[in-house]
């Protein structure tokens, strides 16, 4: 089957360069999606994309290295920082000049105990002379002790110092350390992005001349019905798809896609190992498991106005991280005439996800994401979620809203359809860095 030219070239286009994923600026995210199509380029050549992939390897490989040898740094600090970095050996002197004060000043405590019990004990016929001698070697014993008692303070406050300054290094290198984590995530996610649009590349080239390029069809579409804004770990979630021809033409066989995208709080780390996302049709009503980026089913012809729906389910394992989660919606149509086409991208549904026992109160159906939808007389923006189609009714959370929009709208516009087929790993990171801007 031929994947639309119009949605791979989108993808290619995305991560040609892979930075302009991962370097979404707030104000650069609040421009408006307009600006996206004014200035069209061009489709990467397979060349072009395997210098780019190459590029991404390259990148992270050298992040990589350069984390394994900041390990190594870190390690190599911290056994000093016991032993023989100069705070440690400043920290090592004090805390035995301060032993040496302490000490002393018990030694002076005990003198002046002593010198106590002798002038206590003078006898009655003791003369002036040997009573005065007693009261001076009690004052020198107490000046001393006087004495041992500031200097063991300040030898006490200059260790505690000296503790403190090999705390903050410790701190300071964990930190440097972690910058190249970071980096080497931003690396991962784009190299991610940079191999995958090769492989669709190239796939999309030994599907050359299979047929007709198939052609943008904003009248097709795929509408949720039941799916919450909220998700909790270890529960499964019923909800529907309801595909609509609202063109004037007949439709020989229509194709349903549905995909979810997941990943932890950070949008660095994908979840999608936690997730599982079935799938039901009348013509195929046992639950099969949905591969990513994969079609899921056909629902036969549709005639103008006709309509077909898909039930689906999505399971959460039990040890699922906390996070954010997007399902992508789409369909396509093709006709034995080699006619084909679909909608220009995919609705985006998103959603946030709960640890394992939270409550999320009353959650709201999740409301497609507003972006492009390139078409004749379409000003670019028009909410990709807006359909001429009626939701199915489920049952569970009612039908969704025509329209939706969110912190991310701009972001993942700025892509085009590129997450369907990405597994959305970049797209996240560029969402959720705007997310934090905006908190």
């Amino acid at each position: 089957m031929k994947i639309r030219r119009v949605l791979a070239t989108a993808v290619a286009l995305a991560v040609t360069a892979p930075a302009v994923l991962l370097a979404v600026t707030p104000a650069y995210a609040d421009a408006k999606p307009t600006a996206q199509t004014q200035n069209p380029r061009s489709k990467p050549t397979i060349k072009e994309l395997e210098e780019a992939a190459a590029e991404a390897q390259k990148a992270y490989d050298t992040a990589a290295k350069a984390k394994a040898d900041a390990l190594l740094v870190l390690e190599e600090t911290l056994a000093a920082l016991r032993t023989t970095h100069p705070l440690a050996v400043a920290a090592a002197a004090a805390e035995k000049a301060a032993e040496s004060a302490a000490a002393a000043k018990t030694t002076a405590d005990q003198a002046v105990t002593a010198a106590k019990a002798a002038l206590a004990a003078l006898p009655g016929t003791a003369t002036e002379e040997e009573k005065a001698a007693a009261a001076t070697a009690l004052a020198e014993a107490e000046t001393t002790a006087a004495t041992a008692a500031t200097a063991k303070t300040a030898a006490d406050t200059k260790a505690a110092e000296a503790d403190e300054a090999v705390d903050d290094a410790r701190v300071a290198a964990a930190r440097a350390y972690g910058v190249f984590g970071r980096a080497l995530d931003d690396a991962l996610a784009a190299k991610i992005a940079a191999d995958a649009a090769l492989a669709q590349a190239i796939k999309e080239a030994e599907e050359e001349g299979e047929g007709e390029d198939c052609a943008p069809e904003n009248d097709l579409t795929a509408e949720v019905t039941g799916l919450p804004d909220q998700l909790v770990a270890g529960t499964t979630t019923n909800f529907s798809v309801r595909v609509t021809n609202g063109s004037d033409r007949h439709m020989d066989d229509v194709i349903a896609y549905a995909g979810v995208h997941t990943t932890d709080k950070t949008g660095l780390k994908e979840t999608g190992e936690f997730f599982r996302l079935q799938w039901s049709t009348t013509s195929s009503p046992t639950w099969q498991t949905a591969d990513e980026n994969t079609y899921i089913d056909s629902v036969g012809a549709l005639k103008p106005g006709g309509h077909a729906d898909v039930k689906l389910r999505l399971t959460l394992d039990k040890a699922t991280p906390a996070g954010n989660g997007v399902a992508f919606i789409a369909a396509d149509f093709y006709n034995e005439d080699g006619s084909c086409g679909g909608a220009p991208g995919a609705d985006m549904y998103e959603f946030d996800v709960k640890a394992a026992g939270s409550k999320p109160g009353k959650p709201k159906d999740a409301k497609p994401s507003a972006t492009t939808k390139p078409g004749t007389g379409n000003t670019g923006t028009t909410p990709q979620g807006s359909t001429s189609g009626t939701p199915a009714t489920t049952g569970t959370n009612g039908s969704l809203a025509a329209t939706g929009s969110s912190s991310a709208t701009t972001t993942i516009a700025l892509t085009g359809g590129a997450a369907v087929l990405l597994g959305g790993a970049a797209v996240f990171v560029a969402r959720r860095r705007k997310a934090g801007a905006d908190a």
